[in-house]
């Protein structure tokens, strides 16, 4: 759906280039993410993306067609969820879809009050918005980006100010638009919404992509095959996961006490970033 050969974008003030030479592609129907530290490239990749940034260097394809080359209609393909809400405060919640909705060919495709209990605001969107809490302003962020129904999605920090129980809700609203055939591009430093969202993730550190692949597959090829037992009285014992259940050590180990923990020692997502760039996805 999306190929990036050599992309280069700088801003005018700065003396390097904010993205410097990426080439990845995003399959549709996937969830295709960047990780990285603040201030890596991220947002700025998508912005070129949905053409909020011109003159880049390098080739941006979207289904076939030069990125240059489309025209407004490119618009009712994508929506977008920005990392920090904009909308209008005085108005309410309702009024400001109902706005954004006239942009859009299909911005009324989905009734209101479908969309809203979808997000748990449904008794809130007839209230101003400025009486919002951050984290309701951030679910109505994600009703505007997909309330005309659009094939590619960007979203930016999708989680960001949420409370663990909503953030669930929004990922797992991401992967069913995913289901849908939607393909989505998302942007994060938390570890987890990569790790939960993404089909395939990209590292990127100081503009330049570092690796490209499966959070699964980068867990295991950085870890180990094995398991790592606790039992209750204290005592810890790593097993490989060759042969685990014949393997007499183990059955033996487990017989000893009561087991606390069973845990493999597969790379965390984090670790695997660490490991591959040298920095933290906090720096």
């Amino acid at each position: 759906m999306i190929q990036v050969e050599d992309l280069v974008f700088q801003y005018p003030k700065n003396e390097i280039p904010t993205l410097r030479g990426l080439s990845f592609d995003i399959r549709e129907g996937e969830v295709f993410g960047f990780l990285g530290p603040s201030g890596a490239g991220k947002s700025t990749a998508q912005k070129v993306l949905y053409k909020t940034l011109g003159t880049y260097q390098g080739r941006v394809q979207v289904n076939g067609k030069e990125l240059c080359d489309w025209d407004n209609t490119y618009f009712e393909k994508i929506g977008v969820g920005f990392e920090l809400p904009n909308h209008y405060l005085k108005l309410t919640g309702r009024e400001n879809l109902e706005l954004f909705a006239t942009f859009y060919t299909n911005g009324k495709k989905r009734a209101m009050e479908e969309l809203f209990e979808m997000v748990d605001l449904r008794d809130a969107m007839d209230q101003p918005v400025e009486a919002y809490s951050k984290g309701m302003k951030m679910r109505l962020n994600f009703l505007r980006a997909i309330q005309h129904d659009p094939d590619i999605l960007f979203f930016d920090e999708p989680t960001s100010g949420l409370d663990p129980v909503n953030a669930q809700k929004i990922r797992q609203h991401i992967l069913d638009l995913r289901d849908a055939g939607k393909t989505i591009f998302v942007t994060t430093h938390s570890m987890h919404t990569a790790d939960e969202l993404c089909d395939r993730v990209a590292f990127i550190v100081e503009g330049k992509l570092q690796a490209t692949d499966s959070p699964g597959h980068l867990k295991s090829q950085y870890g180990q095959e094995a398991i790592r037992v606790e039992l209750k009285n204290g005592d810890t014992n790593d097993f490989p996961l060759s042969g685990l259940g014949v393997n007499e050590a183990f059955l033996s180990f487990i017989k000893q006490g009561e087991v606390k923990h069973i845990r493999t020692m597969e790379a965390s997502l984090e670790e695997v970033f660490i490991e591959i760039t040298g920095k933290s996805l906090q720096s």
